[in-house]
């Protein structure tokens, strides 16, 4: 296995750490530095302790296929992302602003609903929202915040901008991987931390126990809060026992917590119930609460909104709060900005069709070959065609959904995502797109990751980066006085 960086090509797309030019960007110099100076069987050796690790640490996500559940161990590329903490300082700025704004709007939409009156947002738009929750109008939750916390998608384009290309406000994932690649990585590469200004990631279990505490309705000294889990099948289960267990509190299932007469919930403990004061609840909408949602759910509690609604527990995203992820939402997020907080936006969206709109739609509808549709809530990676990469069948079909409900189909153009070089299987290096979720926490502070998760399609050409669509990870290193 050799680490051959003169050969590399990123093919012309932007590259996170090598230039057009072949030379390094200078948060990268350190790194690739330092592994050039490895042999060959030293950097196999490395990649072998890598997935050692994520066994013994028993690191793996859960597949939904046809057959069943899979259970896989992370993928994981050793070769770390980087970024100047000079350019993250700007990015996070932009991903406070944004949430701040969208928070401002979920709430306003369950009250006055202003922002629709002054017609910044057609009506419409939110009355049709898969998102929009009617039992929600008239409550104001703790802080008057609505989405805690918040997974927002960037991607790089080819002139090496960030763009947000999705908001993630429902039960957003990954922050979990996020630190255990920083776990791995130190164990893979330790000389690089004592060498390299990386900045640190570990505060962030601390910053989100701290913000859910924040919203307890008790003014106590220590508030229970808990993880509520839809339980061990879940996608995202391995992700709720590791949070859970990293801030010292109880994951639960529904079955676990129960609404008493006075409105309070109550934990089932050995010793008798425990009041619970704040839920950071990692469960659909529908399945919250069976009195109210979906009444055959075996996942959540009955009277859970009846309690929420009376400000006897905080729950954690609050209910409704995805209206705000709905993709046909986010087309209008600049908007949103400029409406709640008389600024411009720091980070731009991706350009977006939106096919409700009949100009828009007949465009779509030409250039299906060209673009990327994605329906207006799902979420994984699911129910999108790639353009380029689709066949006329399948693009047939998908002209067929849209024309049935344009209401829930947007488009955008195919981006030239920004490449990092990735080990792969012969042991070479070749350029991988990839794009960056960070975390986003919101109480009564604002706290942003510093970093995120990089996801990376580990298929040459792929720009599909979901983990359950067959993509990887590394790590990524915000790098201080590695300025561009």
């Amino acid at each position: 296995m050799t680490m051959d960086w003169k050969s590399y090509d990123p093919n012309g797309f932007f590259d996170e750490l090598v230039c057009r030019d072949g030379s390094i960007r200078p948060p990268a110099r350190q790194l690739i530095h330092y592994l050039e100076s490895l042999p060959p069987e030293e950097i196999e050796s490395r990649r072998q302790m890598a997935e050692a690790t994520i066994q013994e640490m028993g690191v793996s996500f859960t597949v939904y296929t046809e057959e069943g559940n899979i259970d896989r161990a992370w993928p994981f590329d050793i070769v770390p992302r980087t970024i100047s903490a000079k350019q993250w300082r700007t990015t996070a700025a932009g991903l406070e602003q944004r949430l701040k704004a969208l928070n401002l709007f979920i709430n306003d939409l369950y009250h006055e609903q202003q922002v629709l009156k002054d017609g910044i947002i057609p009506a419409e738009i939110i009355t049709e929202s898969r998102n929009f929750r009617p039992e929600c109008i008239g409550i104001t939750p703790p802080l008057g915040v609505w989405a805690h916390i918040c997974g927002t998608d960037l991607v790089r384009d080819g002139d090496g901008e960030f763009y947000v290309l999705e908001d993630n406000l429902r039960v957003p994932s990954g922050v979990s991987y996020m630190l255990e690649n920083r776990a791995i990585t130190k164990r893979v590469l330790p000389e690089l931390f004592e060498k390299d200004d990386i900045l640190p990631i570990d505060g962030y279990c601390a910053s989100l126990f701290d913000m859910l505490a924040s919203l307890s309705p008790r003014d106590v000294r220590k508030p229970v809060i808990v993880v509520l889990t839809p339980g061990i099948f879940n996608s995202a289960y391995f992700e709720h026992a590791f949070l859970a267990q990293q801030m010292g509190i109880e994951l639960v299932e529904g079955s676990d917590l129960m609404v008493g007469d006075d409105n309070c919930v109550y934990m089932k403990t050995i010793s008798g119930p425990e009041r619970v004061d704040v839920i950071y609840r990692r469960i659909d909408d529908l399945f919250l609460d069976p009195s109210v949602f979906n009444k055959d759910s075996v996942l959540g509690v009955p009277g859970l909104m009846r309690a929420w609604q009376k400000g006897k527990v905080a729950l954690a995203n609050a209910p409704g709060a995805g209206v705000a992820d709905d993709k046909v939402v986010y087309a209008y997020v600049p908007e949103i900005i400029r409406y709640y907080l008389n600024e411009e936006p720091i980070i731009k969206n991706v350009e977006t069709f939106l096919c409700d709109d009949p100009e828009h739609r007949a465009y779509v509808l030409e250039n299906l070959d060209k673009l990327v549709v994605k329906p207006a809530n799902e979420s994984g990676g699911y129910g999108m065609l790639v353009g380029p990469h689709s066949t006329k069948k399948e693009q047939a079909q998908f002209a067929k959904l849209i024309q049935d409900n344009p209401r829930n189909y947007i488009a955008q153009p195919t981006l030239a995502l920004s490449t990092a070089p990735t080990l792969v299987d012969n042991g070479s290096l070749e350029p991988r797109h990839l794009d960056l979720r960070p975390f986003i926490l919101q109480g009564r502070d604002t706290y942003v990751t510093t970093g995120g998760l990089t996801r990376v399609a580990m298929k040459k050409g792929s720009l599909v980066v979901n983990s359950s669509q067959g993509g990887g990870s590394k790590d990524t290193w915000i790098v201080d006085g590695g300025e561009e």
